[in-house]
């Protein structure tokens, strides 16, 4: 198969679909890779380190969409991107389409075959794909919050561990799944005065034995997340419904009752944010005042760490990736309920649930599309 790496064109977006190390493993099974000139750059690899892996570097986006079978991207093909879409070939990234109206009829209209890294879920409900880059927007979450409250940004100016004699920042993260639990421990790194709520029980049972109650964990209702919100200086929202629009469990009058200057980071801006004044920003703007406080709702906040970033990336879809490039697409869905789960769209067709009630779109199931 002829695998395609184009160079990402999100604001500030530094990743890549693959490293030298991925290339060479595809190049190893007898697959070609094509990759756009630079596009590795911003991560740290050069396009001698994949010609040596045993790509070929072409010189524009142009000549790796229409050479490949297969695109393998890091984020949602933007406006400019999406006329490359085209029947018969498939798409895998991160789509996050329950989020874009827009980008799901493009993506239908295009006919392409589309896979979403974010949906890809074993039995277990795992996200092996989301799971990496879950871990790292979480302790971003946390850095950045700690680097926002300071007063020249428009924060409260409190420190973020404090110091001996001063109190230490009041941290609220809502969920405690990846993103939760990696932001959680930073902040409690920091010194922090941290709490999860979630509404799954055995979940905060988890954070609780094993961080042997260095985290303090409470059950979400609305009377307690107002609580909860209106006394701390930090949130970090990070609830999931895989393939489907976050909920918005933080209204405005709840950020009304903050102290100035707070800080909420919602990590959950890809599938439409879980705070109701939510909107996406960007790294080169990445903050927004909301009555006295500072929202930061960057997209692709794993875009600012690159190197890590792509080699955690590339690490969990690579295996994927050689089953998709090693058979047709719909045999390598049959033999893996995980990576079926993957499947968004094709031919027109849209195959997850979740966008299709977030946009009103009918929808079939996978395996009717895969019998």
């Amino acid at each position: 198969m002829i695998i395609g790496v184009p160079r990402e064109v999100k604001n500030n977006e530094y990743r890549v679909g693959l490293t030298a190390a991925g290339v060479h493993e595809l190049c190893h099974a007898g697959h070609q890779v094509l990759v756009e000139t630079t596009a590795g750059l911003g991560a740290g690899i050069a396009d001698a380190d994949y010609e040596t892996a045993g790509a070929r570097i072409v010189g524009s986006a142009d000549e790796v969409w229409a050479g490949a079978e297969m695109i393998v991207k890091v984020k949602e093909p933007l406006p400019e991107e999406r006329p490359y879409l085209r029947e018969g070939q498939t798409l895998f990234t991160y789509l996050h389409l329950a989020a874009d109206e827009g980008l799901t009829r493009a993506v239908l209209d295009s006919g392409t075959t589309a896979i979403a890294y974010e949906t890809v879920e074993r039995a277990d409900r795992s996200l092996p794909l989301l799971a990496p880059m879950s871990a790292i927007a979480g302790r971003l979450a946390t850095q950045v919050a700690a680097y926002h409250l300071m007063r020249p940004l428009g924060g409260s100016g409190v420190l973020m561990g404090g110091v001996p004699g001063t109190r230490e920042a009041n941290v609220l993260v809502i969920g405690g799944g990846v993103v939760g639990e990696q932001a959680a421990m930073m902040a409690m790194g920091l010194h922090a005065d941290v709490t999860v709520m979630d509404v799954n029980l055995a979940r905060l049972q988890e954070i609780a034995t094993v961080h042997a109650g260095s985290i303090l964990t409470r059950y979400s209702t609305r009377l307690d997340l107002a609580e909860k919100i209106r006394e701390a200086d930090v949130v970090i929202g990070s609830v999931l419904i895989p393939g489907r629009r976050a909920p918005k469990l933080v209204t405005d009058d709840m950020v009304s009752t903050m102290k100035p200057g707070s800080v909420l980071v919602d990590v959950a801006i890809d599938q439409g944010g879980c705070f109701e004044g939510s909107r996406p920003t960007t790294h080169d703007d990445p903050t927004f005042a909301v009555h006295d406080t500072n929202y930061y709702c960057v997209a692709n906040m794993p875009g600012s760490v690159p190197q890590t970033a792509t080699a955690a990336l590339t690490n969990a879809t690579l295996p994927y990736v050689l089953r998709l490039a090693s058979a047709p697409w719909r045999e390598a869905l049959r033999s893996d309920p995980a990576l079926a789960k993957g499947l968004n769209a094709h031919g027109g067709t849209l195959t997850n649930a979740g966008v299709g009630e977030a946009h009103g779109i009918e929808t079939v199931e996978v395996t009717d599309l895969l019998a």
